[in-house]
């Protein structure tokens, strides 16, 4: 297998995450048998699920979120069949979480359309320190209907502009927990002198959507910055990625695409000023797993089973379009394009192109878009490696798709099988969830430009 970048292939460095969702990844999976139909609220659930992860080295558990009921929402009969509807806050979740765990990190999304870059700055920096430095923020702009309606708006906003939006938020975002210096806090109780005001550095940031004094009420958080993620694969998406993000997390059906991704985001980076290694790119995978390929597609075909005739329109409609006026076994048709998500498009193309039914559609659109693969750890374990060392990915978003067996399956085979290879770590390398995935800690622009001067 070719490999452009290094002279041998890289053997280890695997990174994974956990992308959890209430009640499992999968559509269908709050109904699968033994899973428990009551975790999406059970606190002591989630506790014991990252004290899980954290014993079989997962890096880090990753929370999608959206401000609505997003599936089902304004029809009540499939809303009746849905098991996506309740869930925590990822915010206070973690902060839960953090308290439960040690070495673990906590990724967790917040709009940059639905929020203020100065309460994200506060609560990411106040998290950071109540995880000891685990914590990441997934940067989203929010791209579903249901969402604009519960924010004082008829739809959502048009694409490129909540890019525009995005790219100042995170900006003001960085200048916030940039107020102040590393050493800014001396807390000198002899003196008198609790901090140093020659180490505050106020944004006074005025933009095109915000203007913000600060500076933040929070010292600078313990990774200097946490982890940003973010999923965008749009043109403006990447470029925020590029600029910004430590971590992608992407949808690829196939090594080729992947790679093509993998390559083309990565090679955006110098024109950035930053290194190859400085992003981290990590597509979701749905696992299926089984101790023989035979139990795999059983239990592949018993989630595809369960998934409730009347969830299939609702559970299409906030990505696709509207599709309740067509026949469920009869071709994809084609619909209006919407202010969602650009991989989603590519998603619909590459469903119509295999000639789908809708209730094809819905039922490979249970992994939500992202790689479903079905099989033994074994046969799990070499498609990872193959996108791995061939420079598909530096990792993957692993979607338990339900709990727990689902969940257990993943830590108990697929894991082992990983270290066993070489390509999994055995234990955290580092306290903070930059240390853990190989980042580094961004320095203060004044520790910079000091450090730059005395070099000179």
């Amino acid at each position: 297998m070719s490999n452009s970048n290094h002279q041998t292939p890289r053997r280890s460095g695997l990174i994974l995450g956990l992308s959890v969702t209430s009640n499992g990844s999968h559509t269908s999976g709050w109904r699968y048998p033994g899973a428990p139909a009551d975790s999406s609220l059970d606190i002591d659930f989630w506790q014991d699920l990252a004290r899980r992860a954290e014993a079989a080295k997962i890096h880090f558990i990753f929370f999608a979120d959206g401000a609505a009921v997003r599936q089902g929402g304004d029809d009540p009969e499939a809303l009746r069949y849905i098991g996506k509807v309740d869930q925590f806050e990822p915010l206070t979740l973690i902060s839960a979480l953090s308290t439960a765990t040690r070495n673990i990190g906590f990724i967790a999304t917040a709009s940059t359309t639905y929020n203020e870059p100065y309460t994200v700055a506060r609560k990411y920096a106040s998290i950071d320190y109540i995880s000891k430095g685990r914590v990441g923020w997934n940067v989203v702009t929010s791209w579903s209907e249901a969402e604009a309606k519960n924010f004082n708006l008829d739809r959502s906003i048009e694409h490129g502009l909540r890019y525009r939006r995005a790219s100042e938020f995170v900006d003001v975002v960085f200048k916030l927990w940039n107020s102040w210096e590393d050493d800014a806090f001396s807390r000198n109780q002899t003196s008198g002198q609790y901090l140093d005001p020659a180490k505050l550095h106020i944004p006074n940031h005025k933009g095109e959507f915000f203007s913000v004094k600060g500076p933040l009420n929070v010292a600078r958080p313990i990774q200097g910055f946490p982890v940003i993620a973010q999923a965008g694969s749009s043109e403006p998406g990447q470029q925020l990625a590029a600029r910004t993000a430590n971590l992608v997390y992407t949808a690829q059906q196939n090594f080729e695409n992947a790679r093509v991704f993998y390559e083309g985001l990565k090679a955006r980076l110098s024109a950035e000023g930053r290194g190859r290694d400085s992003l981290k790119i990590l597509p979701g995978i749905l696992p299926i797993i089984g101790r023989t390929r035979e139990e795999a597609e059983e239990r592949h075909q018993k989630l595809r089973s369960l998934i409730h005739p009347a969830v299939a329109y609702a559970m299409l409609e906030p990505k696709f379009g509207d599709m309740s006026a067509y026949p469920l076994d009869g071709p994809i048709p084609d619909l209006p394009e919407t202010n969602g998500i650009k991989s989603i498009k590519a998603q619909l193309d590459a469903a119509r192109a295999k000639g789908l039914t809708i209730r094809e559609l819905y039922e490979t659109s249970g992994a939500g878009g992202h790689r479903q693969i079905v099989g033994t750890a074994q046969e799990i374990a070499d498609l990872i490696e193959e996108w791995f060392v061939g420079e598909a990915c530096d990792g993957f978003n692993i979607m338990p798709p339900y709990f727990n067996e689902g969940l257990q399956d993943i830590f108990d085979l697929l894991i082992p099988e990983l270290q066993r290879r070489g390509l999994f770590h055995g234990d955290y390398d580092g306290h903070t969830l930059r240390e853990n995935i190989g980042l580094e800690r961004p320095a203060h622009p004044a520790a910079q430009l000091a450090a730059n001067a005395g070099a000179e």
